[in-house]
């Protein structure tokens, strides 16, 4: 496998581009004109940090790539653009390998309107992935960022947690989902290997007045944090109130964990967590479910002060943990 001549057959796998690319693959750069104004996202996927290939195949590795990308482009309220992508190749990894990886990217691409336009290969010691994406708004005060959450405001949440941690739970431990209907273990751990951006859910938001919005990919409770810090301000959630994915109950108890706390701390749902005022949340719940595709549940209130308080029906706190790529014990 000679390095230009897979970019050479991946660059024939590209569809043709769109208007806002004057140049794509296959020059030192990629030429786009965007106007208005753009958001950029940069992420990195490694083998055994973020995926394991024993449980993917390599196809969606690459969807998940994208998608993971692309979730902060939904937590911006953009509109998906250009995605370019370094891959990492393992000394065990062919060419075959590496066009049914490429494959997955183009897939998640298609399905989420984004064009890929440029990228490399290099040699890895472990499979990697680079990713950047750029989205677009009309103007960059459409752009959703985590620092304008205000007192008083309401903390709604799109879709159902606990998904992709009892997925990842599933695949590690076969025997947990054993009780479950085969139907749902499989959508469980499809949520973990081949989880899908809420994109059409941000624009929504966005539209509907969200103040502060992220993407739940580390955790809830580590997410609300840094959307908290950001903002200055705290978040109070009540633990009733979070929407748990189906079978997400049943395999936190075979594993002896509290449903709650795994729902929590999973992570890697990518779900939307959004701030609004209160009279925007029927009419942003409304859309989200028409044109997003979701539910959006109210979870808590913004507070003065800081933190995020997660309370038990009892009173007591949940504690929770995030996923810290760079902790010699992530909780992932």
């Amino acid at each position: 496998m000679g390095e230009f001549d897979l970019l050479a057959k991946l660059r024939a796998r590209l569809p043709q581009p769109g208007p806002r690319v004057r140049l794509g693959s296959g020059d030192d750069a990629a030429i786009t004109v965007p106007g208005g104004a753009t958001a950029t996202s940069v992420d990195a996927l490694v083998d055994g940090v973020h995926f394991r290939r024993e449980w993917s195949s390599l196809a969606q590795i690459g969807r998940k790539a994208l998608a993971a990308g692309l979730s902060d482009l939904a937590a911006m309220g953009a509109e998906p653009g250009e995605a370019y992508v370094v891959l990492g190749v393992p000394a065990d990894l062919d060419e075959d390998g590496c066009l049914e990886l490429f494959d997955g990217i183009a897939a998640q691409a298609a399905l989420s309107g984004a064009e890929l336009v440029g990228g490399d290969v290099t040699r890895a010691p472990a499979l990697t992935l680079a990713v950047t994406v750029v989205g677009h708004a009309p103007a960059a005060e459409r752009l959703v960022t985590r620092a304008g959450a205000r007192p008083g405001e309401v903390l709604a949440l799109t879709g159902e947690l606990g998904g992709a941690a009892a997925g990842l739970l599933a695949l590690a431990h076969p025997d947990l989902a054993a009780a479950l209907p085969v139907a749902t273990a499989e959508r469980l751990r499809g949520r973990q290997l081949e989880p899908q951006p809420r994109l059409a859910a941000g624009s929504v938001l966005a539209e509907a007045g969200a103040t502060a919005m992220i993407d739940l990919s580390d955790g809830l409770g580590g997410d609300a944090g840094h959307l908290a810090a950001a903002s200055g301000v705290g978040l109070r959630i009540e633990a009733a109130a979070l929407p748990l994915d189906g079978g997400v109950a049943e395999i936190a108890t075979a594993a002896g964990r509290d449903p709650l706390e795994l729902a929590a701390s999973g992570g890697e749902d990518y779900e939307l967590l959004a701030t609004l005022p209160h009279k925007r949340l029927a009419g942003a719940a409304a859309a989200v479910a028409k044109r997003g595709g979701t539910d959006l549940t109210r979870i808590g209130e913004v507070v003065a002060g800081e933190g995020v308080e997660i309370k038990l029906p009892d009173g007591r706190l949940l504690e929770t943990a995030s996923f810290d790529q760079l902790s010699r014990t992530p909780s992932r």
